[in-house]
């Protein structure tokens, strides 16, 4: 069973391989708490960061530039520690300071326009979250070969879609199944690829709960705590964004 997040889709793989080569029991193996206190404290420096560039960045004409910048680097930090696989705890923090940044002074646009919307969605994020991770416990929905291959195939296509639209935006300004301008009318399909989005990075964490659990009970080593809060952290910045954009669309 493979994680639907493409950040720890390959730790089972890993694992396999690091046990193969140092042989079992001869690395300090990293335990669910573990993965929780890391998770805890990335989601804690992305929240300062974000009050900090809430308060002190200015909305400015360069300020465009400047998200642009930060997403880009976010992105290429995001590409880095995934592909390879690292869990050099500095580069991690980096990438919670710089999502920190980027949901600091975008938040803040989405309020000026919508007030209140930043703390609904706060609140709908973590609601989703927890929610989830309540139903993993109780076992009521399970990670199955079946949930893995829909969640999967839908998150792939929403990437895909997403960035299609948004080259399509750039070049020519037409705005289709994602809406970028804060005031521009939203048709039924931009709702509906919201929706979508949120029930697949919903469901995407049930499939990361499992893994991080197994790859706890078969002894990977400690230091891939980071590399899982690191992969959580993606997903709930991801479900940020998307609930953040569907009550834009609601509020209008």
């Amino acid at each position: 069973m493979r994680s639907a997040n493409p950040v720890l889709d390959r730790l089972d793989d890993v694992g396999r391989t690091e046990r193969q080569v140092l042989g079992a029991g001869a690395a300090d193996t990293m335990t669910v708490a573990d993965v929780v206190s890391r998770t805890v404290g990335l989601l804690l420096l992305t929240g300062v960061t974000a009050a900090v560039a809430w308060v002190l960045v200015p909305q400015a004409a360069w300020i465009s530039a400047a998200l642009a910048g930060s997403a880009l680097a976010s992105l290429a930090l995001v590409l880095v520690i995934s592909l390879k696989q690292l869990t050099n705890p500095p580069l991690i923090v980096g990438y919670a300071v710089l999502q920190g940044l980027l949901l600091g002074v975008a938040s803040r646009a989405f309020e000026l326009v919508y007030p209140g919307i930043v703390a609904q969605a706060v609140i709908g994020t973590f609601g989703v979250f927890l929610g989830m991770a309540l139903l993993y416990r109780a076992r009521l929905i399970r990670a199955t070969p079946r949930l893995a291959r829909l969640v999967v195939g839908t998150l792939i296509g929403i990437v895909a879609i997403g960035l299609v639209n948004l080259v399509t935006y750039l070049f020519t300004g037409r705005q289709g199944v994602e809406v970028y301008s804060l005031s521009a009318r939203v048709g039924w399909l931009p709702y509906l690829f919201s929706v979508v989005a949120i029930i697949a990075g919903a469901l995407s964490f049930v499939l990361d709960f499992d893994l991080v659990e197994r790859s706890a009970r078969n002894g990977l080593p400690r230091r891939y705590a980071w590399f899982c809060a690191f992969g959580l952290l993606v997903g709930l910045i991801f479900l940020y964004w998307q609930i953040l954009r569907l009550l834009s669309y609601v509020r209008r």
